[in-house]
């Protein structure tokens, strides 16, 4: 089979995480491209119309524009991928070749971190990694451009930049030169920077204590002179378990606000990202006001130096979704955008009519997930909801309960009613207690009681049935039953006591109390989260009746 070529001139490079060419080593590729040519295909992927991009073989593309120019019949391999798959197979291409500067490894590894929502331990895996690789070259997100520069061309060490990455960034670009010109070693960096870490006036906790402690040094005179010298904590581990209780601190006065909230990390920089409604990385109005309800959704907390404490509200923890819709937002402008397109003689419009066909991206609503997420908590109150509807929609029909016990012993699922709920209705209408493992006791006690006693029992082990059917089956008797949960619920606060403030948005768009409300939404989410649920409750004009959420249907 022939290899398959492509002109240079209809390939664009992509996104590379390799930023440093080793000048030596680029001029000896571009000698071997102009005497053998290029030996390894390139990956690419399809663009719009007949260009394509590089994923991987970015130096090799390079090498070959410059040794024989765009009109070279490139070997390539196609490949199909999205935005995402592309990014993702870009990186381990290029992390798992040699003599890629470990700070182009660490963003690397950030990207692919992201990709798998925050998940280490996949990240590593991808990489062929130990856990502990991928932490110490997350580590180096942390540092700053210059740290980062510096090690990609060799100035220091990669233990200095590790180091170094537990500053905040301006102290780092203060001794960085110092390092440099004075060619400090890595132990001797390690000895005078620990302590430095631990600037006293950065702080997050309470220093109360701290004014007297032995271990608070005014003065750090070892610290590359005067440079960096604030006033440290010299136990360092004191001072990290105090700034951990204050971030958690911080973290915990969050989580009644939004689904989700993460104190971030050095090396987390691409598992979160803001949601924003217009621009470049836009989802849209509609979407971002369901992102809402999403369950990665939510607040981060800042562990890093530079930062540290500082919240960020309104961010998405999945950037992959966040990605997906963003493209599904473009596709539908520009499909909405596009000049109709005229019927030529002879031609009809569609198959199934005259209006002209519509690409599905045309249809933002498809893209919109509004629904609140589905917690435990949650789950339990909507299956407790289902079964008090369904036993008060039944209510006395005995012809009706006798229908459906049959059908549940017929299923095979006699086993599930629950025995404990039926032996209470028994002593209720009996005011005798259930005769227990005797058959013949339990016998001779039905036979004595009523013939409406009986009928009254049936109704109450169809309701003992419900009771204790697994919800996947009561799902399905709710659905043949037809139950109108509108006739037995309405917004409460017990439901809304189990989500968080910006789920309460989308109930509020999806039930209409954000249009109720009107300018005054805003004013009420600005206020803490009991009284948001009483305000929402007492929305003046605004009927709550037949409105149910979609969280709470099955």
């Amino acid at each position: 089979m022939q290899q398959p070529t492509l002109p240079l001139k209809h390939i664009k490079l992509g996104r590379n995480p390799r930023t440093y060419f080793d000048p030596a080593k680029m001029a000896e590729m571009i000698e071997s491209v102009r005497v053998q040519g290029v030996l390894q295909p390139i990956i690419v992927r399809p663009l719009d119309g007949d260009e394509y991009e590089v994923v991987a073989g970015g130096r090799r593309y390079r090498a070959a524009m410059e040794a024989h120019g765009e009109d070279y019949a490139m070997p390539v391999v196609v490949k199909e991928l999205d935005e995402v798959e592309a990014r993702s197979t870009a990186l381990i291409e290029n992390v798992q070749r040699a003599d890629m500067a470990p700070s182009e490894e660490a963003i690397a590894a950030a990207e692919i971190v992201g990709l798998c929502q925050g998940d280490r331990d996949e990240a590593a895996r991808i990489f062929g990694w130990s856990r502990q690789t991928l932490d110490k070259r997350l580590a180096l997100m942390n540092c700053s451009t210059s740290v980062l520069e510096a090690l990609n061309v060799r100035q220091i060490q990669l233990g200095h930049a590790e180091l170094l990455a537990a500053l905040s960034k301006e102290n780092q670009d203060r001794v960085l030169p110092v390092i440099v010109a004075e060619k400090r070693s890595v132990p001797d960096v390690k000895k005078l920077i620990e302590s430095a870490a631990c600037s006293l006036s950065t702080a997050i906790f309470d220093k109360t204590d701290c004014a007297a402690c032995p271990h608070n040094s005014s003065t750090q005179s070892e610290m590359f002179g005067e440079s960096i010298a604030t006033g440290n904590c010299t136990n360092r581990a004191c001072f990290n378990e105090k700034t951990e209780v204050a971030l958690e601190a911080t973290a915990t006065a969050l989580r009644e606000d939004v689904p989700v909230v993460r104190i971030v990390r050095a090396g987390d920089n691409h598992t979160r990202i803001q949601l924003a409604i217009d621009g470049p990385s836009g989802v849209g109005l509609e979407q971002a006001k369901a992102c809402h309800g999403c369950q990665n959704y939510g607040a981060a907390v800042s562990g890093l130096p530079d930062s540290l404490g500082k919240v960020y509200r309104g961010q998405c923890f999945d950037t992959v979704c966040n990605m997906k819709k963003v493209a599904a937002r473009i596709a539908a402008e520009k499909a909405a955008n596009a000049p109709a397109k005229s019927v030529g003689a002879g031609q009809t419009a569609s198959k199934t009519g005259d209006k002209p066909s519509t690409n599905a991206a045309s249809k933002p609503a498809e893209t919109v997930a509004t629904v609140v997420a589905e917690s435990d908590r949650v789950k339990a109150f909507r299956v407790a909801l289902w079964r008090k509807a369904l036993r008060k929609d039944i209510g006395g029909n005995h012809d009706l309960a006798r229908q459906y016990l049959i059908a549940i012993v017929l299923a095979g699922h006699a086993r599930q009613i629950s025995e404990t709920t039926f032996r209470a209705m028994w002593e209720r209408l009996t005011d005798e207690k259930p005769p227990v493992t005797d058959v013949a006791k339990a016998a001779a006690a039905v036979s004595q009681t009523s013939a409406e006693v009986q009928s009254n029992l049936m109704l109450a082990m169809l309701f003992s049935a419900i009771e204790g059917l697994e919800v996947s089956y009561l799902t399905q008797l709710c659905k043949f039953h037809k139950l109108d949960l509108t006739k037995h619920w309405k917004l409460s606060a017990d439901f809304l006591e189990l989500i968080t403030k910006s789920e309460m948005m989308v109930i509020a768009d999806e039930l209409g109390l954000r249009a109720a409300l009107g300018d005054n939404f805003k004013k009420v989410f600005g206020k803490s989260k009991p009284e948001v649920i009483e305000a929402l409750l007492k929305v003046e004009g605004f009927d709550y009746e037949g409105k149910v959420p979609k969280v709470l249907k099955f």
